[in-house]
């Protein structure tokens, strides 16, 4: 399917210019048209009028006022001829241009004294008024009582010629100004671009060759230019640490991976190198097993850490069952360690069961794998704002103030000061922290050397987003 190439930004700015000088541009040649034509209209019109009386006061001069001008309409007495009506037109230069009718209506007849210039089609019934026919301005009087009509016509070209005039400098001024408007919108455009064409240039540099931390040019907190510069720089820089956590996560997966895989192998490839008894199988198979729940516990791990926040379960967790059946585990896990669970209260919060429930089991095994022979108190309570926390805290060794710093990173594993000997992918508090970022809440540890070790998941009483939850079963 072909699809139409689309403008450049440069040149769709130049035609938005070129387009609003050409309203604006249409605009006032329309205002100033129609005040012009009005302004016109209207000194003719006066002009009109002021003749009009004029005429009007000759002609009533000239046949009598009163019974007398009515008299004379009507062709008792003395009347005037065309003759007349011109003689009294060309009497003012004010009139000379005018042509006048005088209609009257006596006896049953109606009688029609035009001057001979005075144009035809003007209708014989037109009421007292001032009108424009064509190229003309046409004023009727009434006289003698309403018995007669006064006709005064002048010459009205002028407003035409001054439209077909303003109609021409029109014609030629719009394209004009559309040219021009065009020149400067895409000088002017061109040099607004200039920044945007460095900054994009700039940005394909830094993704080709991935210099992701590369300062961007003009980044700053000035205009909006340098500030969407400065966010791109912002967003690379996030980028590039978010790079390198992953290549330091894949690096630390695929040694952890390597390694129980390698074993297997090992395991596997001497129990098949000669025959054995059917008890040293069993107990071959029983390595064997623990070997694939190792590796089992780090794909889980893995893929937890991993986690789509669009793909949680949000529910109401009970925090106080999860932490029992945590307790339960940790004492079948290690029957010799001291585990204790305070949860005087039921407390809810919105979440994703399977991440905390494995979030809280972390944080017990922790505790007793990392602390043995000491004291481990789970406590299950709520915030005051209705969400809660869940505290794990052992009166084992304790940490240092470095290690306890790294805490939580993915496969970061301490010395033996707090192993106790045993193993671990250094990924069980990375997932508590993981989950607790999901669901919106804290991990904060707390430990010194001697000092026992104390950590505190916070939840939040509802999702992040606000989801609506459904009820624990």
């Amino acid at each position: 399917m072909l699809t139409r190439p689309s403008l450049t930004l440069r040149a769709r700015l130049a035609l938005w210019a070129a387009l609003a000088t050409a309203l604006a541009v249409g605009l006032v040649a329309a205002g100033l048209f129609f005040a012009v034509n009005s302004f016109l209209f209207a000194a003719q019109r006066d002009r009109l009028t002021s003749a009009v009386g004029v005429v009007q006061a000759r002609v009533e001069s000239a046949l009598g006022r009163g019974d007398d001008l009515l008299a004379a309409l009507l062709g008792v007495q003395g009347t005037l001829a065309p003759s007349d009506l011109e003689a009294i037109l060309g009497a003012d230069p004010q009139t000379r241009q005018l042509d006048v009718r005088l209609v009257t209506v006596g006896g049953g007849q109606v009688r029609v004294l035009p001057t001979p210039r005075f144009p035809d089609g003007i209708p014989l019934n037109l009421p007292p008024g001032t009108y424009r026919e064509g190229d003309r301005l046409v004023a009727v009087r009434v006289l003698a009582g309403g018995r007669a009509a006064l006709t005064v016509v002048s010459d009205a070209r002028a407003l035409g010629e001054a439209q077909a005039a303003f109609g021409r400098a029109l014609a030629w001024l719009l394209p004009l100004a559309l040219g021009l408007s065009l020149l400067l919108g895409w000088t002017v455009a061109g040099r607004l671009l200039a920044p945007v064409r460095t900054l994009e240039g700039a940005a394909r540099e830094i993704g080709a060759g991935g210099h992701l931390r590369r300062p961007v040019p003009g980044a700053g907190e000035g205009d909006e230019l340098a500030r969407l510069a400065l966010t791109l720089q912002e967003t690379f820089a996030r980028l590039a640490d978010a790079r390198d956590r992953e290549q330091d996560f894949l690096r630390a997966a695929a040694h952890d991976l390597r390694s129980p895989l390698a074993a297997l192998t090992a395991r596997v490839d001497a129990t098949l190198a000669r025959d054995r008894d059917a008890g040293r199988y069993r107990a071959e198979l029983r390595e064997i097993g623990t070997d694939l729940t190792r590796l089992s516990d780090l794909a889980n791990h893995l893929l937890l850490l991993a986690r789509d926040p669009a793909a949680l379960a949000w529910e109401a967790v009970p925090l106080r069952d999860l932490a029992a059946d945590a307790v339960d585990r940790a004492r079948e896990l290690a029957p010799e360690a001291d585990v204790d669970l305070i949860a005087p209260q039921p407390v809810n919060v919105a979440g994703d069961r399977v991440l905390l429930g494995q979030a809280i089991w972390n944080l017990t095994a922790n505790a007793v794998l990392h602390a043995p022979g000491a004291t481990v108190t789970v406590t299950v309570r709520g915030d005051g704002a209705g969400g809660g926390v869940v505290e794990v805290r052992d009166d084992g060794p304790g940490v240092d103030a470095a290690v306890l710093a790294r805490l939580g990173e993915a496969f970061y594993r301490p010395d033996a000061s707090r192993t106790g000997g045993t193993g671990g992918h250094g990924l069980g508090l990375a997932l508590v922290r993981r989950a607790a970022e999901l669901h919106g809440g804290t991990l904060k540890l707390e430990s010194a050397p001697g000092a026992g070790f104390t950590a505190a998941l916070h939840l939040p009483a509802r999702s992040p987003t606000g989801e609506v939850l459904r009820s624990p079963a």
